[in-house]
């Protein structure tokens, strides 16, 4: 299981190389992501893909015995939420292509060099990469961007309605700079994914595949050598593969971890706000949400709607990408 809050084998942060100093450290200061926002003029405002959310109390959270208590996901709480909007699914590589090509902007594993990749999905004749120790399976690969996935000979031609990956918390609130839009809070977020059911493991109950059935992308086999790819994907898949939950949402669990606005803490939300909360003021880490094509039960089960996790701001991997909100 990943028992430590920095859950290298869930998605691997800068820090992972504390120990040994990166080729290309990556600063992790505010005003370097408010420095990597666009200056050109917003998109138009549109809710185009969005799906309005009325909003109102649910059960956010879990007491769930197959949970992390240690990454907080309880106590079970009751939450309020003015309505919003949603991505009915997370960005993909067209709309982030769209982006780039409108403001010419580099993300931050362009502008340094590299990225993290899962090594299962690296050519035989790869060049030498350096691994996570905790992880080994997470390699440091020069040239890997949201451009080329797995590094420089790879590339997204045949995968514009993928999830755009390899991208830091910064690329994810330029997009949404640029798009009018903002970053979902960590309890919209579950709010959403649960798709109107109440205090259900999964966006469809609590069965993992019911009938047979494969609502998510997540790994199956034995982690991380063999993945049966029984739910048909080895690596990330459409944006809209599966069917949506009750909101109609798309891949709320599995395929991409998703960027929220929040900074991380374990106990903050216990005595917190419990109407439209926003998480602590500061921290060192943003939440991530929702799981990814990496996800098993046998050591990261975080794929469930109220697991949690955490990244620090500057950390890109291929498997981490983003949806976006907006008020109503």
């Amino acid at each position: 299981m990943c028992e430590e809050r920095d859950s290298a084998c869930c998605a691997p942060s800068n820090e992972a190389f504390a120990t040994e100093q990166a080729p290309h450290p990556r600063p992790v200061s505010e005003a370097t992501l408010r420095s990597a926002t666009p200056s050109p003029q917003p998109a138009v405002d549109s809710t185009t893909g969005m799906v309005l959310l009325p909003g109102g109390e649910f059960l956010m959270g879990t007491d769930d015995d197959v949970g992390y208590p240690q990454d907080g996901e309880g106590p079970v709480r009751s939450v309020s939420l003015r309505a919003f909007w949603i991505d009915a699914a997370a960005v993909s590589n067209d709309r982030f292509a769209a982006f780039v090509d409108a403001t010419a902007y580099e993300t931050e594993s362009e502008r340094y060099g590299w990225s993290f990749v899962f090594a299962g999905l690296l050519p035989d004749d790869v060049a030498e990469t350096r691994g996570v120790a905790s992880a080994p399976w997470w390699r440091q690969v020069e040239g890997a961007d949201w451009r080329h996935p797995e590094g420089p000979q790879s590339d997204v031609s045949s995968r514009g309605q993928h999830p755009v990956v390899h991208v830091t918390w910064g690329d994810a609130t330029a997009y949404c700079s640029w798009a009018g839009v903002r970053l979902p809070t960590e309890a919209e977020w579950e709010y959403a994914a649960r798709g109107g059911l109440e205090q259900k493991r999964y966006p469809w109950g609590d069965e993992l595949t019911p009938n047979g059935e494969h609502r998510c992308n997540i790994w199956q086999g034995g982690f991380p050598r063999t993945n049966t790819t029984d739910d048909g994907y080895y690596g990330t898949a459409p944006v809209d593969a599966f069917e949506p939950n009750g909101f109609g949402l798309y891949n709320m669990c599995g395929n991409a971890w998703e960027w929220c606005g929040d900074w991380f803490s374990p106990r903050f939300h216990i005595d917190g706000p419990r109407e439209n909360p926003i998480g602590p003021p500061e921290g060192t880490h943003r939440v991530i949400r929702g799981g990814s094509y990496l996800c098993h039960e046998s050591y990261c089960y975080r794929y469930r709607v109220a697991a949690r996790s955490a990244n620090t701001p500057d950390s890109s991997t291929g498997n981490t990408g983003f949806r976006c909100a907006r008020d109503a």
